[in-house]
């Protein structure tokens, strides 16, 4: 598969918590695919999480961000939380193809039960299922009653019966070639919760088609989850782009992947310290080229 002319990149930062460097190696890398092939760099808010982004203030600090270190991006702004009616379009559609199954399962039964999966043998299952699928199990009778009586519970797609449904498609990634979706070894991942009425894996798949994003650009992290994308892409009859999935950065010292969690510092904190916007996109690139080992001290 080739590029498609003209490239349409994105960068689709979650504003829940001040920008890193990875966030602008992301950034960076969306931008330059675009530029190198004559192409647009789309700006998508994905804020779909309303309790982890209700603060405003850190959309109005990523722009910040964005704008110090140089990056610019095309058309308007995509922001996520308003489009759930979309979403529940399109969830109802694999509803009425018999593909979603409530779940009832709590936090503690869900984080006991990856325990368990973890423990166990691997063989012909896929490293990053983490869900027993205890509740695909659960009649429809059954099911009906225990929504009927108000008891929480969200909404997973049953990855068996879209394999049945569609087969195993291919999907290509520039740097690992042809890769193949075999929809059964995934994880039946929830699409739909009380608190958050779609999920990342939808939305993205939704967005991606409706913005004509034909290179999806992001971090090899993520990569254990196109599989499942092009599987909604197949079942929802959406385009399926071309993707390519970066190298993570990585402490130049401990080697750790830098992260939010891990106490990756912050662009502004940079910034308070006198780095200039040149020396942390120069960090980065330099980075690019080394594996992702990142360090300022160059």
């Amino acid at each position: 598969m080739s590029l498609l002319h003209p490239v349409v990149t994105r960068f689709a930062p979650s504003p829940s918590g001040a920008m890193h460097v990875g966030h602008a190696l992301a950034a960076y890398v969306a931008r330059r695919m675009a530029d190198l092939h004559g192409g647009f760099c789309l700006l998508r808010i994905e804020d779909i999480d309303t309790m982890r982004t209700r603060d405003k203030r850190w959309i109005e600090l990523m722009m910040e961000d964005l704008d110090w270190l140089g990056l610019h991006f095309d058309g308007n702004i995509m922001v996520q939380s308003s489009r759930f009616d979309i979403y529940a379009t399109a969830l109802e559609t694999l509803r009425s193809m018999g593909l979603l199954y409530p779940c009832f399962c709590t936090r503690a039964r869900l984080s006991a039960a990856a325990h368990d999966i973890a423990r166990a043998p691997h063989e012909g299952i896929a490293p990053q299922r983490r869900y027993s699928r205890h509740c695909r199990s659960i009649t429809p009778t059954e099911a009906a009653e225990r929504i009927a009586a108000g008891e929480p519970h969200s909404w997973r797609i049953d990855m068996q019966r879209v394999q049945d449904l569609i087969g195993c498609p291919t999907w290509e990634d520039l740097r690992a070639g042809v890769q193949r979706c075999i929809p059964s070894a995934c994880e039946d991942v929830i699409l739909s919760r009380k608190d958050t009425p779609t999920s990342y894996h939808l939305a993205v798949v939704i967005d991606d088609a409706q913005q004509g994003v034909n290179l999806v650009t992001r971090g090899a992290d993520l990569m254990s989850s196109t599989p499942i994308h092009r599987a909604i892409q197949a079942l929802l009859g959406l385009p399926t782009p071309l993707y390519a999935h970066h190298d993570l950065l990585l402490d130049g010292h401990t080697g750790k992947r830098l992260a939010k969690r891990t106490g990756a510092a912050s662009l502004k904190a940079l910034r308070d310290a006198g780095f200039s916007a040149k020396q942390v996109m120069a960090s980065i690139d330099r980075a690019l080229k080394r594996g992702g080992m990142w360090s300022m001290e160059e």
